[in-house]
């Protein structure tokens, strides 16, 4: 006769499993029909976003787990300690293996484009000593600060286009965060001295040298990049008491919105951070130049000459195209959408003041402006004729 003990199917035993993992029951005939395409080492964690699957392998280490996501078509493996997350998985701009390549020919142009025309305004500004104006002063910095900004997440983003694992560590993450938000904020505050060094020139211009001079400049420089640094610890700083359950970013590069989406705790005082530091440093710089340039115009409208005021506003034009393009994106970027089905609008209003804008502020004031025409063609005439010689 057969003992009930025989009966029992006795379970192997199996290395401890990490919380957010699902064993292996050894039922897969128990499964529903919508799940009988899994093998016996695959369940559904019903947390989880459709298609993800959490696998468990016999002898697999304690401190591993790995998740499939069927929306991206590359293997990708998540390690974690306990429930801390060391890694994040960057979604990218798309999912579609077809596009990866010409994306990343795009954004190759694109960042070649952005190192060659800022490098090359810096160079030209720094090495002709009648550039060595105001005006120039606050260009060359915007310069050195798009250079920079743009070189904190493209690189990461190229190797995603081409790589098997879109993986970032947590470091990684937040260091890319907070040099992200400083040169972003930097740049805000730049802009804002530019448009006040352009009401300076034309409302005061029989003061612009005193008004202007070489302290008031590097006074306003300091604070564009103490109130970038400031910004930038306050979110990563809040970013840091969060914990996170879940490791793919849905975006390109780690920015605030995408995180706060994955924390599993409350996020309130991120919320006030981002209300207040995103509303100071949109509101006070936008104000700023607003009032900046209704001054401008005012004055110019004054003008009685046509040549005048033609002349006045192609100074300012170069500079409000500058700013249209960044604050507009910007703006859409952290005011528009809050919610992960409208987070590929975020994306690409992302990649406006993230790759573009960096790529098309030299050009703006390289052939809109007299002065850096006049100053370029001299030298690469001279590095013409130093060649043919």
């Amino acid at each position: 006769m057969l003992s009930l003990s025989s009966l029992v199917r006795t379970p192997a035993p199996r290395s401890p499993v990490l919380l957010g993992t699902i064993p292996n029951l050894g039922l897969p005939d128990l499964m529903g029909p919508a799940e009988g395409h899994l093998g016996p080492e695959e369940l559904r964690h019903p947390r989880l976003p459709n298609g993800a699957i959490y696998h468990t392998r016999h002898g697999a280490p304690d401190h591993q787990a790995h998740l499939e996501d069927s929306r991206f078509p590359k293997r990708r493996t998540l390690v974690r300690n306990d429930s801390l997350v060391t890694e994040f998985l960057l979604a990218g701009l798309t999912d579609r293996p077809e596009l990866q390549q010409p994306l990343f020919i795009l954004f190759l142009m694109i960042y070649i484009v952005t190192m060659v025309g800022n490098l090359g305004l810096i160079l030209l500004i720094g090495l002709n000593s009648h550039l060595h104006t105001p005006m120039y002063y606050f260009l060359f910095n915007l310069s050195f600060i798009d250079l920079c900004y743009s070189s904190v997440f493209t690189p990461k983003l190229l190797m995603n286009f081409v790589s098997r694992e879109n993986i970032i560590s947590y470091v990684g993450c937040m260091t890319q965060l907070f040099f992200f938000l400083f040169f972003v904020i930097s740049e805000c505050y730049m802009l804002t001295s530019m448009a006040y060094d352009r009401y300076v020139a034309i409302c005061n211009p029989l003061l612009y040298r005193v008004t202007m001079s070489h302290q008031v400049c590097s006074l306003l420089t300091v604070a564009a990049y103490m109130m970038g640094f400031a910004g930038a610890s306050a979110h990563t700083g809040c970013m840091l008491r969060l914990t996170c359950s879940v490791n793919i970013i849905n975006h390109y590069l780690c920015d605030i919105l995408p995180l706060l989406q994955l924390s599993c705790t409350s996020t309130y005082v991120n919320e006030v951070v981002v209300l207040i530091v995103v509303g100071i440093n949109i509101t006070v710089p936008s104000f700023t130049i607003l009032i900046s340039y209704v001054f401008i115009l005012s004055s110019i409208l004054h003008i009685k000459s046509a040549q005048g005021r033609s002349k006045a506003f192609s100074t300012c034009s170069s500079h409000i195209i500058a700013l249209s393009l960044f604050f507009g994106s910007a703006a859409f970027m952290y005011l528009k959408y809050s919610s992960p089905e409208s987070m590929d609008l975020g994306k690409i209003s992302s990649v406006f003041y993230t790759n573009v804008v960096p790529m098309l502020n030299p050009l703006i004031y390289s052939l809109r402006n007299k002065d850096i025409k006049v100053t370029l063609q001299k030298a690469l005439f001279k590095i013409w004729r130093r060649n043919m010689l």
